[in-house]
C-alpha cells in the first residue's frame, strides 16, 4: 500500500524543537517553514502553558495551532481558543490533601495571563531545580498559603517538580491516593539535570487526545499525521500519529517502541526527520 501523504506535523518544544541552548536552530526553523509551504499543517504540542510557549512558536513565522499544558488547552497562535480541558477544582483540592507531604514541590496553573497564573506556597524546595523557568515566569507567580485558598476556579493543571528520586516518591504516593480514575498523571524527565516534573491533569487529558480532537476537526486522518517528541509526556501523541519520530536524545522508554529515530535536538533532529519523511519523498 502507498503511504498517505503527511498533512499535519505535530512537534514538541523542550528537548525537541529547542536545542541545548534553549533555542530553535535556523535549520530546524527553515525545515518547519518548508513543510508549511508544502501544505503541511503545523501543530506545536508542549507541556508549557500557552503564554510561555508562544514566543517559541512565533519564531517559526508560520500560522499554526498550539496544544499547550500537555493537551489541556488548544489555541491558535493569535490566542483564539479551540478547546480547554480543565481539572475540576474539587479534584485538585482532594489531590492537595492526598499529596500534603509534597506541597513544597507543587505549582498550580490557571488559564490567565496575569499574576496568579502560577501559584506556589514557597520556593524553598522547588527553586533550585527550575530556576530558569522561575526567572522567566516571575511576573505570573503568586504565593498562597495554603495553596488550597487559590482554588476558587478550575485550574489547568497541577505540577510537582523536583529531583528524579523525589518525584518517584510523588508517583508512588499518587498510585495509592485513590485519584487514578479522576486524573491523568504525566511525567517529564531530564536525567542529565536530575529534574523531573509530574503533571496532574483532568482524566484522559494528554497531548494525544488533544491532537486527535484537532485532527478530527480538521478532517485529517491519523495516518496523515507526523509527530516528533523526546519525552514520556509525548508518548500518547506519538502513539496516535501515523508517523511517530523520536529524537536522538529521547528518553529510554521511547527508544524501545520501534519508532523512527532522528538526530538529537542539538544536531537539528527536527530538520533531519523532515528531510527523511517529507522532503526526500517529495522529490521522488
Amino acid at each position: 500500500m502507498t503511504p498517505l501523504p503527511v498533512r499535519l506535523l505535530a512537534v514538541d518544544i523542550d528537548g525537541t524543537l529547542l536545542n541545548h541552548e534553549f533555542k530553535v536552530s535556523p535549520e530546524d526553523a527553515a525545515a518547519m517553514r518548508q513543510a508549511h509551504a508544502m501544505g503541511v499543517e503545523i501543530v506545536i504540542a508542549t507541556g508549557r502553558r500557552h503564554h510561555f510557549a508562544h514566543h517559541v512558536a512565533q519564531e517559526l513565522g508560520v500560522d499554526l495551532c498550539m496544544i499547550s499544558s500537555n493537551g489541556a488547552v488548544t489555541r491558535s497562535l493569535t490566542g483564539e481558543r479551540f478547546h480547554r480541558n480543565l481539572m475540576p477544582k474539587k479534584v485538585c483540592l482532594e489531590m492537595c490533601r492526598a499529596m500534603n507531604e509534597f506541597r513544597g514541590h507543587l505549582v498550580v496553573t490557571f488559564d490567565k495571563e496575569t499574576k496568579g497564573a502560577l501559584v506556589l506556597e514557597h520556593l524553598d524546595e522547588i527553586g533550585v531545580s527550575i530556576r530558569r523557568w522561575l526567572e522567566k515566569n516571575l511576573e505570573y507567580i503568586e504565593f498562597v498559603v495554603p495553596i488550597e485558598n487559590a482554588l476558587t476556579e478550575d485550574p489547568i493543571q497541577a505540577m510537582f517538580c523536583g529531583t528524579l528520586a523525589r518525584m518517584q516518591e510523588v508517583q508512588q504516593t499518587l498510585a495509592v491516593s485513590g485519584l487514578q480514575d479522576r486524573v491523568t498523571v504525566l511525567r517529564t524527565e531530564y536525567a542529565e539535570r536530575d529534574l523531573s516534573m509530574i503533571d496532574i491533569l483532568n482524566y484522559g487529558c494528554t497531548k494525544g487526545q488533544a491532537l486527535e480532537r484537532w485532527a478530527t476537526h480538521r478532517g485529517i486522518l491519523r495516518e496523515q499525521i507526523m509527530a516528533i517528541g523526546d519525552n514520556y509526556n509525548d508518548i500518547e501523541m506519538l502513539e496516535y500519529a501515523g508517523v511517530p519520530v523520536i529524537m536522538g536524545n529521547a528518553s529510554e522508554e521511547l527508544r524501545n517502541r520501534g519508532w523512527m529515530q532522528t538526530r538529537s535536538n542539538s544536531e537539528n533532529g527536527v530538520a533531519a526527520a523532515l528531510e527523511e519523511v517529507l522532503f526526500r519523498n517529495a522529490l521522488v
